[in-house]
């Protein structure tokens, strides 16, 4: 090996890691952030919770029901508060991690890579609040309402009932009583899918217009498929979210509409491009 290729060799070296060390000191700000967030959020787990329990609360008492959840497993509320904590600190931490990874990639880009690419992390978060906004103040509650449909009350008091060896059919009705009693792990995960379901989405103009900046796809592109797009966005709603209506079509309606909004977006913005 010539004294030039060795040179070569050491030169590509030392940027290389240069970039590992730059990594693993970003890596390390983001765990701080999460952990001291995670924290936080642990110490007021109870709080965060009974926000998310917000829109079962209201429904339970519009059909006249005590707010009730159970848990079946020893350690499940508490699993479930960790898994709370992680994820709000997350949420709250996303801001300082989207600097953080700013940082990393911003010395790697020219000026005019800077200016293109950092409204995209500026739109991404709010992006994604307003998808999880949208999910907890309009799909959520309508989605329980629709789950506590199906419940089925007693007309019939307890001692009436005492006082019957046999219920007939007649009366079964009357006597049978079904109600929704969620686990908290239950109905954490079905918040958790719908939030991160409709935070997910809402990043479709983020990604679209990056496509399109980059020239893989166009408007009229875009346009020729919307077919597709149909079938695609209720398909993908028929994935994450619950198997109801309410959740669904929640889902699947925004989708289109952003991606109605990507395509006006780049006509406005990206001239001269040809279709794929």
């Amino acid at each position: 090996m010539t004294v030039e290729e060795n040179e070569s060799m050491d030169g590509s070296a030392a940027p290389l890691i240069e970039h590992l060390i730059e990594l693993r000191k970003r890596l390390i700000w983001i765990a701080i952030y999460i952990v001291l967030a995670f924290v936080v959020c642990f110490y007021f787990n109870e709080e965060i919770y009974l926000f998310l329990a917000q829109p079962f609360v209201d429904v339970s008492l519009k059909y006249g029901q005590d707010a009730k959840m159970i848990y079946t497993g020893m350690h499940e509320a508490f699993f479930v508060y960790l898994k709370v904590s992680f994820f709000a600190a997350f949420c709250i931490t996303f801001p300082l991690i989207s600097v953080q990874i700013w940082k990393f990639v911003a010395p790697g880009l020219y000026s005019n890579e800077k200016r293109a690419f950092l409204p995209f992390l500026i739109g991404t978060p709010i992006l994604f609040t307003l998808g999880a906004a949208l999910a907890y103040y309009l799909v959520i509650p309508n989605a329980w309402n629709f789950f506590m449909s199906f419940q089925v009350g007693t007309d019939v008091s307890p001692p009436e009932v005492a006082e019957t060896a046999r219920v007939s059919k007649e009366h079964l009705a009357g006597v049978l009583s079904i109600e929704l009693l969620p686990t908290v792990r239950e109905y954490w995960s079905l918040v958790m899918l719908l939030i991160l379901a409709f935070g997910i989405s809402f990043q479709l103009p983020i990604l679209l217009i990056l496509l399109a900046r980059v020239g893989i796809v166009t408007a009229d592109g875009l346009a020729a498929k919307r077919k597709y797009m149909v079938v695609g966005a209720f398909a993908f709603a028929a994935i994450m979210t619950p198997p109801d209506p309410v959740s669904q079509i929640g889902l699947g309606i925004p989708i289109l509409i952003l991606y109605e909004i990507s395509i006006l977006f780049i006509r406005l913005t990206i001239k001269d491009t040809s279709d794929v």
